[in-house]
């Protein structure tokens, strides 16, 4: 190949606008496309990690099918071949009452939701769910309607979500999400009551391990779980937050 054949590749490369993903690594364009290395003779997702090739040597494709019919076999490192869990999710504001909880993240994959988060930020709820499922594939839905339905569960946290609930966690931290769901609106219980609710009495610090792992804010009520004299006591998602749930429950 000639140094102006190597040039104008390199250009075409450049100018498509998957190329800036390439460079970034950057898993959100995991499955949307992929790429192939001609002097590697490999195909990688976006994200992949490998050390960044020349865009001159850089094809893109629009499928795994697609790469292998061009004759490129599956990167070792990224594997592109091995389908991944795909997880949507959304961002929306939120308020209860006339408190403003700021920012809500809901999530949900082939089995249902598996987040709600909430904060102040967005950007670190996006980290959070990366952290959470770091070898899924993450897709911004901007109009998901899980949102919609977590807009009005904060603002009455007695509802339903019509939702089917898929938290992520082990069998004792689901024991325990099982039993959070079985407090209703307006009533509290204390770590201990929760503990003895699932026949682990001796377990109560683990318990409270469990309620500060839960993923799934206010749907998963560990809110309505307080110190043993009656305390607000910690929650994950800020103290503020928690007493404001409870408030609105009050009056409902």
């Amino acid at each position: 190949m000639t140094r102006s054949e190597k040039a104008a590749l390199a250009a075409a490369t450049i100018r498509d606008p998957r190329w800036a993903a390439v460079c970034a690594r950057d898993a959100a364009f995991d499955g949307r496309f992929f790429y192939s290395v001609r002097t590697s003779g490999v195909y990688c997702r976006p994200g992949c990690k490998a050390r960044p090739a020349r865009p001159e040597n850089v094809a893109f494709h629009d499928s795994r099918a697609a790469a292998e019919a061009a004759g490129f076999r599956p990167c070792k490192r990224c594997k592109p071949a091995t389908a991944r869990a795909v997880i949507r999710y959304g961002v929306g504001s939120v308020a209860l009452g006339s408190g403003a909880l700021s920012w809500a993240l809901v999530a949900e994959g082939a089995k249902g939701v598996c987040c709600l988060l909430l904060g102040d930020d967005t950007a670190a709820l996006i980290t959070e769910l990366q952290q959470r499922f770091p070898k899924a594939m993450l897709v911004a839905e901007p109009g998901l309607s899980a949102i919609a339905e977590a807009q009005a569960l904060l603002a009455d946290p007695s509802r339903q979500p019509a939702w089917k609930l898929d938290p992520h966690g082990t069998d004792f931290q689901r024991d325990v999400w099982r039993a959070l769901r079985r407090i209703s609106a307006g009533r509290t219980a204390s770590y201990a009551e929760l503990a003895a609710m699932i026949g682990r009495p001796r377990s109560v610090r683990a318990v409270a391990q469990a309620c500060g792992a839960n993923p799934i804010a206010v749907a998963i009520p560990c809110h309505r779980i307080i110190g043993s004299k009656g305390a607000i006591t910690g929650y994950r998602w800020g103290v503020a937050r928690k007493q404001a749930l409870l408030a609105q429950e009050a009056r409902l």
